[in-house]
């Protein structure tokens, strides 16, 4: 019996141990060292992303750099981050700190999980700051996934998961599934010397990577393919409509994007021709909003990659093949058929905690009551705060993150502002609303441009900068649970193009 014994104490010792107990005990495995990325649309380098990391006594600290450059109307628009986390040796982060500086947003971020399992965050913006907290269960960031996949032993094919995601660059908080569906074998240069003829850093040694292939998905996200190595670190990564994120030499990531012509791309952009994508708002392309589009219907053939990975379908549209149709709400479509506030069995999505969104504050209650009055039709309300918010806030360019609350002190900001603002007071009042960000057709060119949609039955859009109830046909939503950030929609746009039929 002494066998058995045995084996029944290499069972608990092995394999009944608790998850992180085991984590921790993997995760021993991690080395310090340096990772760079190459950010790409096509053949065009946008941008790079490093990743250090560094294993201390007791802990792990972890550095991700991020720098994106957009060229719009003959501007280049840098958006630029640096994050430094610490982790326990059961990979569990401890604290983040991150700053972010950008044309859209510039701000200072501090997050703490606490012993209770609470993410405590702590935001500086523009002379404001706050804070929120929220459940800190399971949260990860971008960079950190991949390292408890691969020493928690999840990277076998087949293997499922699904974790928090808090982007410490723009401070969205999401759900992401994961799914290891196989493996491949990458080519990934090591060393790289510098050609006199081309004036560029070329290869000149490379390694042989083997890499479980990832799928990840998720609201606000869409769908991405990953590569990870045994390591937990990425290899590559790739969106449907082009974008990609690949492992490469320090001098092929960063040299060659610092030596690049950027006269030449913002002089390219400076002229856009009818149809073209301009990755910037209104507001801060200095154009006047448009006259609504009068139109109950507008129809377009997409082109450019996967457009399943977009949020194209449910509500106002409608996608057959590379055809998007978008018909403006009107009649039953705008009677919600309940009074406010909704039944405990909202849609899905409609009251997800959200860190910029949040309808407990008592300022975002008590001034969503006062909008609302005595009213309980889901229509009136919406269309009552969509007037409230478009006439109340200032719309002017601005760099503070936008929170709800400060957004209704400080009475100004951008696209953005408006609609987590005008969904803050929705959800204070019961009405279930979202934010979702896309394309604004104005002059004939699309901008990126973020509204917000209230559940009448159906998700009907609203637009509160432009005081628009239901928003015009123009108004093309790419994105759930999105905003209008450059560093969120480029990924997503990628190479998409529109045909207006």
């Amino acid at each position: 019996m002494a066998w058995a014994a045995a084996l029944f104490w290499l069972i608990q010792r092995y394999y009944l141990r608790p998850s992180s107990a085991r984590l921790a005990n993997a995760a021993l495995g991690v080395s310090p060292g340096a990772q760079f990325y190459r950010l790409s649309l096509g053949a065009q380098q946008l941008g790079y992303a490093s990743t250090t990391v560094d294993t201390l006594g007791d802990s792990i600290r972890v550095v991700d750099v991020l720098v994106l450059d957009l060229p719009a109307l003959g501007r280049l628009g840098r958006t630029s981050g640096r994050s430094v986390t610490t982790l326990d040796r059961a990979l569990r982060v401890l604290q983040v700190t991150s700053e972010t500086d950008g044309a859209a947003e510039r701000f200072t971020a501090h997050a703490t999980i606490t012993a209770d399992n609470v993410l405590r965050l702590g935001v500086g913006s523009v002379g404001d700051s706050t804070t929120a907290q929220v459940s800190g269960d399971r949260v990860e960031l971008p960079s950190l996934w991949p390292l408890r996949l691969a020493f928690g032993g999840r990277l076998r094919r087949g293997r499922e998961s699904t974790t928090r995601m808090l982007d410490p660059f723009t401070l969205q908080l999401r759900d992401r599934a994961f799914h290891v569906t196989g493996d491949s074998t990458f080519i990934v240069p090591d060393s790289a010397d510098f050609d006199s003829t081309t004036m560029a850093w070329v290869p000149v040694r490379s390694d042989t990577v083997h890499a479980s292939r990832i799928e990840s998905s998720g609201p606000g996200e869409g769908r991405v393919t990953w590569w990870v190595d045994p390591q937990g670190r990425v290899v590559r990564g790739e969106m449907p409509m082009g974008f990609t994120i690949e492992r490469t030499a320090f001098e092929l990531a960063y040299e060659n994007f610092r030596r690049r012509d950027t006269l030449r791309l913002m002089r390219a952009s400076a002229a856009p021709g009818p149809g073209t994508i301009v990755p910037t708002t209104l507001l801060a392309a200095g154009v006047q909003p448009v006259q609504p589009i009068q139109d109950a219907t507008l129809r377009l053939r997409l082109g450019g990659g996967a457009l399943d990975a977009l949020d194209l379908v449910g509500g106002r549209q409608r996608l057959d093949g590379d055809t998007l149709t978008v018909r403006r709400e009107s009649g039953p479509q705008l009677v919600g058929g309940y009074s406010l506030p909704h039944a405990d069995s909202t849609p899905r999505g409609a009251f997800d905690s959200d860190l910029l969104i949040t309808g407990a504050d008592r300022r975002i209650i008590r001034q969503a009551h006062l909008v609302a009055g005595v009213e309980r039709d889901p229509a009136q309300v919406a269309a009552a705060l969509s007037r409230w918010v478009s006439r109340t806030i200032r719309p002017e360019p601005t760099t503070a993150v936008p929170i709800a609350p400060d957004v209704l002190v400080r009475r100004s900001g951008d696209v953005n502002a408006h609609t987590v603002l005008f969904v803050a007071l929705a959800r204070a009042l019961g009405l279930p609303a979202r934010p979702v960000a896309g394309l604004l057709l104005a002059n004939g060119r699309y901008y990126y441009h973020a509204w917000a949609e209230v559940y009448l039955g159906d998700w009907v859009a609203v637009d509160p900068t432009l005081d628009q109830f239901p928003a015009d046909v123009a108004h093309l939503r790419l994105v759930v649970d999105g905003l209008a950030r450059p560093t969120e929609l480029a990924p997503r746009v990628g190479r998409l193009t529109l045909d207006t039929l």
